[in-house]
C-alpha cells in the first residue's frame, strides 16, 4: 500500500510540477508602456523592431500596452496612472510632457525617455552621464538643433528678422530662453507665441501677420497640429521649420532634426537591459546619432522662395 501511495504521488508530482512552471512562466511576461500625446504609428513600429531585433515577440514574451492623448496634454497624467495601475514593468515615454505625467505617477516602474528636449533643464534628471532616480533614455538636443533650423531658415530666406516660436505652456519657459537667445546670436528677433489647441491657430496666425513675422520655428509639442500649422504658414506666407520630418511632408517648408524613428528604436534597448535588471539611475541619457533634413520643394515655390543649392545638397529628402 505504502509504495501504491508512493507511486500516486510521484505521479501527481510529475503532473502538477509543468503546469506550475508553465503558470509560473506565464506570469514573468514582461509589459512595457507606451506613453505618448500622439500616436506616430512609423516611431513605435521603430520600437517595436527594436524589440524583435533583441528577441522579443509581442504575444509570446513580452505585452505592449500603449496610450496616446491624442494632442490634449491635459490627458497625459491619468493615462499615466493607469499604467501604473496595470503594473507595467517599464513605461516609455514622450515627449517631455508624457515623461513628467509618467514621473509624477511613479517613482519606482523604470521609466525610458524615447526623446525628451532637454531632461537636464527639464529638471527630470540629475545629469545626462548618471541620472539616477528611476529615469533614463535619450535626448533630442533641442536648443542646440532649433539654433541649426534658424541657420537653415536664414540660408532660405536671408531677409527674415523678426520670427515667431510656435509653442504652448506645456513648453519648458527655459527652453523658451535659449531660442530666444540663439535668435541674438544670429541677429534675428525672436518672440514665443503660445497657443494651447488648434483652435487658437487661426486667430493666432493673423495676429502674427500683423506684427510683421516674417519667419516661423515650431515646437515639437504642436506635431499634432502640423498639418494645419503648415497651411497657415502658407496661406501667411510664413517659411515655417520645424524638428520631425512629418511636418515637411505636411507642408511646412523645412524640417530638420534628429531620425525620431532611430530614436524609438534605441528606446528598445534600454528597455532590453532595463528588464534584464539594470537599473536607469545606471544607464547614462544618450544624445541623438542620425539627423535628418527635409525640404518641401512645393512649399518653397508657393512662397517665391529659391533653395540655395548648398542647402539642397545637404538635405536628406526633397519633396517636390
Amino acid at each position: 500500500m505504502r509504495r501504491i501511495g508512493l507511486a500516486v504521488m510521484l505521479t501527481v508530482s510529475f503532473i502538477v510540477a509543468p503546469l506550475a512552471a508553465g503558470a509560473q512562466q506565464r506570469a514573468k511576461v514582461p509589459r512595457i508602456g507606451i506613453l505618448s500625446s500622439d500616436a506616430a504609428s512609423t516611431r513605435e513600429e521603430a520600437f517595436r523592431q527594436g524589440l524583435r531585433d533583441l528577441g522579443y515577440v509581442e504575444g509570446q514574451n513580452v505585452a505592449i500596452e500603449s496610450r496616446y492623448a491624442d494632442g490634449r496634454f491635459e490627458k497625459l497624467p491619468g493615462l499615466a496612472t493607469e499604467l501604473v495601475r496595470l503594473n507595467v514593468d517599464v513605461i516609455v515615454a514622450s515627449p517631455t510632457e508624457a515623461i513628467r505625467a509618467a514621473q509624477g505617477a511613479t517613482k519606482t516602474i523604470p521609466i525610458v525617455m524615447a526623446f525628451s528636449g532637454d531632461p537636464v533643464g527639464s529638471g527630470i534628471v540629475a545629469q545626462l552621464g548618471h541620472p539616477g532616480g528611476n529615469i533614463t533614455g535619450l535626448t533630442t538636443m533641442a536648443a542646440e538643433l532649433t539654433a541649426k533650423r534658424l541657420e537653415f531658415l536664414k540660408a532660405i530666406a536671408p531677409t527674415i528678422s523678426r520670427v515667431s516660436f510656435l509653442a504652448n505652456q506645456a513648453t519648458p519657459k527655459q527652453f523658451v530662453s535659449e531660442v530666444e537667445a540663439a535668435g541674438r546670436v544670429m541677429g534675428v528677433h525672436i518672440s514665443a507665441v503660445m497657443v494651447q489647441d488648434a483652435n487658437e491657430l487661426d486667430r493666432t496666425f493673423s495676429v502674427m501677420a500683423k506684427g510683421a513675422v516674417d519667419g516661423l520655428v515650431v515646437d515639437l509639442v504642436l506635431h499634432e497640429y502640423r498639418r494645419r500649422i503648415a497651411d497657415l504658414a502658407i496661406r501667411h506666407r510664413f517659411p515655417a521649420v520645424s524638428g520631425p520630418r512629418e511636418f515637411a511632408a505636411a507642408g511646412g517648408l523645412m524640417a530638420y532634426g534628429p531620425d525620431y524613428r532611430d530614436l524609438f528604436r534605441r528606446a528598445a534597448t534600454y528597455v532590453d537591459k532595463i528588464l534584464k535588471g539594470v537599473k536607469p539611475a545606471d544607464l547614462p541619457v544618450e544624445q541623438p546619432t542620425k539627423f535628418e533634413l527635409v525640404i518641401n520643394l512645393k512649399t518653397a515655390k508657393a512662397l517665391g522662395l529659391t533653395i540655395p543649392q548648398s542647402v539642397l545638397l545637404r538635405a536628406d529628402q526633397i519633396i517636390e
